[in-house]
């Protein structure tokens, strides 16, 4: 175990948005563009840039598809995002007993 306090922490979640991202679909086996985006209160653009990260990152995966004309982007958690999430929230835990 790295005894860097700081050293086990996933720097792919040190946005808060990211972080906001992965918490939502973590409890939601999917959910879509606007939605997340209401929920964390922030911009199209801010969003979209957060999510490409994460896709990146191979820790969610897109679907795109149609709701009657409209397009419907949903997105949900991979098994390696969730080992990743799981894994840096056991760092934060770790961290945290670390410093007291």
């Amino acid at each position: 175990m790295n005894i860097n306090p700081i050293g086990n922490l996933n720097k792919v979640f040190e946005s808060r948005i990211r972080l906001g991202v992965m918490s939502i679909l973590m409890v939601n086996d999917e959910i879509n563009f606007n939605d997340l985006k209401q929920m964390l209160e922030v911009t199209d653009g801010n969003l979209a840039s957060h999510l490409n990260t994460l896709e990146e990152n191979g820790y969610i995966k897109v679907h795109k598809g149609f709701i009657g004309r409209k397009t419907n982007t949903t997105y949900a958690i991979t098994a390696a995002g969730e080992k990743a999430f799981k894994g840096h929230l056991v760092a934060l835990e770790n961290m945290i007993r670390f410093t007291k």
